[in-house]
């Protein structure tokens, strides 16, 4: 597949931009309309912990696309669809401490102590706030691209954690968690194949170190001098 140009490249981050806000904009439309059903914050929470979740996998799912395909212009979508995965991750969260305990600390602390889902949640989140927080080029080559690297992987712990929230809320079918647990088996697979590829002192036949695959984020920073 020919490399797309950077004005093409641009206008497919615009195009994901607006793709990946019109799940937001229609839980929104149904907010005011009074259309979101007879539990409007399930419904919310459903909504935006279901597209953090396939957004996280979709940035991950990049790395094994460029290894595979070769498709290596890929590495410039990663950084918005992990900041739209997210801002689905916020909103999440805030419907929960807003509309289910309305700020109430104490209620909260004893929720998350008490059941599983709630905990993997928040673990999750809390894991990507980090790599939400580091995602610029700026903050990238001021931590270096060894410890950008490092950080960044945790966004594998962030997608285990979120599996495991969702498996634990489904009480019956499970059968939609376990889909997005044998993606994020697959890719975890893959991840691996690539760094026993890639391993500290292997080099590729030209000679050059291999170039490490990226989990999450931006394109990998070039190291500070």
């Amino acid at each position: 597949m020919q490399t797309p140009s950077e004005q093409t490249t641009r206008w497919l981050n615009y195009g994901i931009l607006l793709a990946g806000l019109m799940p937001f904009l229609q839980l929104a439309q149904g907010g005011f309309a009074h259309e979101l059903g007879a539990n409007p914050v399930e419904t919310i929470a459903h909504t935006t912990g279901l597209w953090a979740l396939r957004l996280l996998l979709a940035t991950l799912a990049i790395t094994p696309l460029r290894a595979i395909r070769g498709w290596h212009w890929l590495a410039r979508m990663r950084r918005g669809i992990a900041l739209l995965g997210f801002f689905y991750a916020t909103l999440h969260v805030l419907n929960y401490l807003v509309f289910d305990h309305f700020f109430d600390w104490r209620e909260i602390v004893q929720d998350v102590l008490r059941r599983p889902h709630i905990a993997a949640g928040l673990t999750s989140f809390l894991i990507m706030v980090p790599l939400a927080a580091t995602s610029s080029k700026s903050v990238a080559k001021r931590l270096g691209s060894r410890s950008w690297q490092r950080l960044h992987r945790g966004a594998y712990a962030a997608a285990i954690a979120g599996v495991f929230h969702y498996f634990w809320l489904v009480k019956q079918d499970t059968s939609s968690p376990a889909l997005y647990a044998a993606i994020l088996a697959l890719l975890l697979c893959l991840r691996l194949d690539a760094a026993s590829r890639t391993r500290p002192g292997d080099r590729n036949h030209s000679g050059h170190q291999p170039s490490s695959s990226h989990p999450s984020g931006i394109a990998k920073p070039r190291p500070t001098q």
